[in-house]
């Protein structure tokens, strides 16, 4: 009977399936294709460890990634737990500022770490006042960071107000009790509780911050990171295979950062339950 009802409604998720084909695997299967049929053929794939630009795009781009999920998740961790947990006036108001930057694009998010940290941006003109030399850093790869950082937070802190709102207050009051210290609930209580919100959030940010490109198409004009240098490599030099090879290699890094998590997070749920 349930096998006979799950034919029966296999084609509410048809949209699902013929929308996934059309825009992901066929691409994907053409981009591979693509790449496989150069000159060097599949040694094509090798090129960016061979490549001293490609290798240390890549570098670059994880490490900054890397860097932009954890200080994400400990801003997040730190800042949705306490909006969880405390009722004060303003309190909606300052959530909705926190996800507010969900509705720029990355280019509008890039045009203000510029207004920020750029030639004629507030922190230039404040260093300027004070010690009278401008501090400027919109185009390093510390602007870059700060606008990763900036569309980052948003996505991380939902999932851990969601997460928190299903945490037991009780089980923190039982372990003070028992004499464990602050820092012990917070290791054994809070992060334990907070991991499958952790996982999550923290794979989509790095998947985010690997694929980023309208910031750093507005602020990287010193820096290579993978996308930059995809878009290169298509629009000025006509390395169509070049692209295609660096865009595979980008889609499988995140395509496996988002799987261990999926798998982290059904271990922690199996564990639970």
């Amino acid at each position: 009977m349930k096998k006979n009802l799950n034919k029966k409604y296999m084609f509410l998720i048809a949209p699902t399936l013929i929308f996934c084909m059309a825009f992901f695997i066929l691409p994907m299967i053409h981009l591979i294709l693509i790449a496989g049929n150069g000159q060097k053929g599949w040694a094509a794939y090798f090129d960016i460890f061979t490549s001293a630009r490609n290798f240390e795009s890549l570098i670059a781009t994880i490490v900054l990634s890397v860097t932009v999920t954890i200080t994400a998740l400990v801003i997040s961790t730190i800042s949705g737990v306490f909006l969880e947990r405390h009722r004060f006036f303003g309190r909606d108001l300052l959530k909705s500022i926190l996800v507010f930057p969900l509705a720029f694009p990355g280019v509008v998010i890039g045009f203000m770490v510029i207004m920020l940290a750029g030639q004629q941006g507030a922190i230039g003109m404040i260093s300027n006042l004070l010690v009278g030399k401008k501090v400027v850093f919109a185009y390093s790869i510390m602007g870059l960071f700060l606008g990763y950082l900036y569309f980052s937070i948003p996505r991380v802190i939902l999932t851990i107000i969601a997460t928190a709102e299903k945490m037991d207050p009780a089980l923190e009051e039982v372990a003070r009790s028992l004499g464990a210290s602050q820092f012990r609930i917070i290791m054994d209580v809070i992060l334990p509780a907070l991991k499958p919100g952790l996982i999550a959030s923290g794979a989509i940010c790095f998947a985010t911050s690997m694929g980023a490109f309208g910031t750093a198409f507005t602020l990287a004009t010193n820096i290579d990171v993978l996308a930059m240098t995809i878009y290169t490599e298509f629009t000025l030099n006509a390395n169509i295979v070049g692209a295609a090879t660096l865009s595979v290699v980008l889609g499988l890094i995140t395509w496996i950062v988002l799987y261990i998590s999926r798998s982290l997070s059904d271990n922690n749920t199996a564990m639970a339950g």
